[in-house]
């Protein structure tokens, strides 16, 4: 029985007529970027997530950079993040020119440890970045309460878990901003790349705005002046009203900030709001594979995933821990099952971060993880036989071995 890490097939062919319909209308509109679909869709997000704004772009990695920049954060500033995490999140720090601080984890929700924060903190930290690690939200209260002791931005990398709850709150809107991915793997996925920035704050949406298009046009000008502190009474462009956007309009030739091309298209975003409306199913149903695997697992030589009673992950990877990981995911592998490897190497021993100095043993429970954990296949259309076979091949492993 060949069971793949993830299953997109299954899920495209469930919705495949009413994404067809979609794309004709789009296709037959002719209106490809930052249309009406991006426009509903960008309310919808809002809505869903219970904030006040949210501003599409290209994807999850552009959410991040387009946070860090709409928060003035630069060359010189220091940003508090995880190493157990995709690159995308130090990443995006150093391309703003600020330098990723990286913090270690917990070794049971493998998410930032808010404790080894504050002895962490200098005079040019200016935010601090936890990621929702695997669909499970990090201690938002301790990392918010330092922040604010210490007047500090928060940026929510809620890429892997948008849905998941904090108490009684969705990450996304807990922090100053959140950032989404629509990457294809994600619970919610595009055909292709998108991302989404989500704020309460109206100044912070108005610059976000600005600066995916360019700097440009009308959203530019408003940018530039609240980032100056100016009245918004500067030159309004009159011209034609084109009812398809795609035409050419003479504002965008206007360039008030230094920006970005970081728009979600058209035909994206008409596919993410057929999604949408199932994201509370699929998440459902991902937790009850999870409790199915946790009830079926728990006397079997893995470490299965640790879930706060504060918070309702999403379990966008079902991660588990092994001492024995290589070999059993060559066993599985023998069986036809997939895994995949998260993270193999913590972001501190990156080459690509020789230069901050960190050494093996820095950041112990980071490192640790990084040699036990894989993830198991799950997705809302695995079937309980494939689960069972899943099962069944761990616990001949434990035998064998």
């Amino acid at each position: 029985m060949q069971i793949p890490l993830l299953n997109l097939k299954r899920q495209t062919k469930i919705l495949n007529d009413e994404i067809i319909k979609a794309l004709d209308k789009v296709i037959s509109d002719t209106n490809f970027i930052m249309g009406t679909e991006v426009e509903g869709f960008e309310q919808e997000i809002a809505d869903f997530l219970d904030c006040k704004y949210a501003i599409s772009c290209a994807n999850g990695t552009d959410a991040l950079i387009l946070s860090l920049e709409s928060l003035g954060i630069t060359k010189g500033d220091e940003v508090i993040t995880t190493p157990f995490t995709f690159f995308a999140t130090a990443e995006a720090i150093s391309r703003v020119g600020a330098t990723p601080i990286f913090i270690d984890v917990r070794r049971d929700t493998y998410n930032i440890d808010p404790y080894q924060i504050k002895k962490h903190l200098t005079s040019k930290t200016k935010a601090i970045l936890p990621v929702h690690i695997f669909g499970q939200p990090a201690d938002m209260d301790k990392v918010m309460d330092i922040a604010k002791q210490n007047n500090l931005y928060v940026i929510e990398d809620a890429c892997q878990a948008i849905g998941a709850k904090y108490k009684d709150r969705k990450v996304g809107g807990i922090g100053d901003i959140g950032c989404f991915s629509f990457y294809p793997t994600k619970n919610l996925g595009a055909f292709g790349d998108g991302g989404m920035i989500t704020t309460n704050e109206k100044r912070l949406a108005l610059i976000l705005k600005g600066l995916r298009v360019h700097g440009s046009g009308n959203s530019g000008r408003k940018a530039y002046n609240v980032i100056n502190g100016l009245s918004d009474n500067e030159l309004k462009f009159k011209e034609t009203k084109y009812k398809n956007k795609t035409v050419s309009q003479s504002s965008k030739y206007y360039n008030y900030l230094i920006g970005y091309n970081s728009r979600l298209d058209e035909i994206q975003a008409s596919i993410l709001r057929i999604k949408l409306k199932y994201l509370d199913i699929w998440n459902q149903k991902r937790k009850e594979i999870a409790m199915y695997y946790n009830e079926k697992l728990k006397n079997t030589s893995l470490t299965i995933p640790y879930v706060s009673q504060d918070v309702k992950s999403v379990y966008h990877l079902f991660v588990v821990q092994s001492n024995k990981r290589e070999k059993m995911i060559n066993f599985l592998n023998e069986k036809e099952i997939s895994t995949g490897r998260y993270y193999p190497t913590s972001l501190h021993l990156q080459k690509a971060y020789h230069d901050l100095n960190y050494n093996v043993g820095d950041l112990k429970n980071a490192e640790y993880l990084s040699k036990r954990t894989f993830a198991l296949p799950l997705y809302p259309e695995l079937s309980r036989e494939e689960q069972n076979y899943i099962i069944e091949a761990i616990y001949e492993f434990d035998k064998k071995y």
